[in-house]
């Protein structure tokens, strides 16, 4: 038989065990927020990241110059024009040669009708064939740049020995570029990367790492030009260029 002091132990006793149970479950609750609070600012910390440009300028000078230029004649008869051709074909090669450039290309000749309106009968016009027009185009290219632009300056003196000739001006051209874009390229990564760090250590942060890296297009302009183009400039007008690389950029940091 149970007597009153027994059974009040264990009235009493329940309440302390459910007492005992709430404050293990509210530890293990508070441990486990703990745990996913840290976990989430480690998420967050690793997901931190700048993007920035970096970019890199090479001036250069051309080493290869292109010149280009036209000449024709006229006459009546196909025969005679080109006969005429021939002569001043003649010389332009001494005109070139004489400059001390020796590889140059003409190209196939240009035949193309003179044509004139006449009145006809009933006062009708009609075209006619009055004469013949042949031409050549003629092309050097050299690395001896200096010498292309002193014959450039000099082309009028053909005109002076009756050759009708055009010249369709100069091209400048620097051969190196894909070799530049090589070290360009790295120059420009470690540009972004010293900008990355400026911008961490403003913030009190440190740059972890680079994790990816975007390549920009090539400018190549006229010397100190900061044009740009979303497919590239490839200036041939200049003989002295600036190439321009850039890099985009996305770092961690911590």
């Amino acid at each position: 038989m149970v007597d009153a002091g027994q059974r009040e132990g264990r009235v009493t006793a329940k309440p302390h065990l459910l007492g005992v149970l709430a404050g293990f479950f509210l530890a293990t609750g508070l441990v486990t927020s703990a745990m996913l609070v840290t976990r989430a600012w480690q998420r967050i910390a690793e997901s931190e990241t700048i993007n920035v440009t970096g970019a890199a300028r090479k001036n250069v000078r051309s080493d290869l110059a292109v010149w280009q230029g036209n000449f024709s004649v006229e006459s009546t008869t196909l025969l005679e024009a080109q006969q005429k051709l021939k002569n001043d074909l003649r010389k332009v090669e001494a005109f070139v040669r004489a400059s001390g450039l020796t590889n140059f290309n003409v190209s196939p000749v240009t035949i193309s009708e003179v044509r004139a309106r006449e009145k006809g009968s009933a006062d009708f016009e009609v075209v006619k064939t009055v004469g013949f027009r042949l031409s050549h185009w003629v092309e050097v290219r050299s690395e001896n740049v200096d010498q292309v632009v002193q014959l450039d300056r000099n082309s009028p003196r053909l005109i002076e020995q009756d050759v009708l000739f055009t010249t369709g001006g100069l091209q400048f051209i620097y051969t190196k570029a894909g070799e530049a874009k090589l070290e360009m390229l790295a120059d420009a990564t470690r540009d972004a990367r010293a900008r990355a760090d400026q911008i961490a250590q403003q913030g009190g942060r440190r740059v972890a790492g680079m994790r990816s890296a975007r390549m920009g297009v090539f400018q190549v302009n006229p010397l100190y030009s900061i044009q740009t183009s979303s497919e590239g400039n490839n200036d041939t007008s200049s003989l002295e260029k600036t190439i321009t690389a850039v890099v985009a950029a996305n770092f961690a940091i911590k």
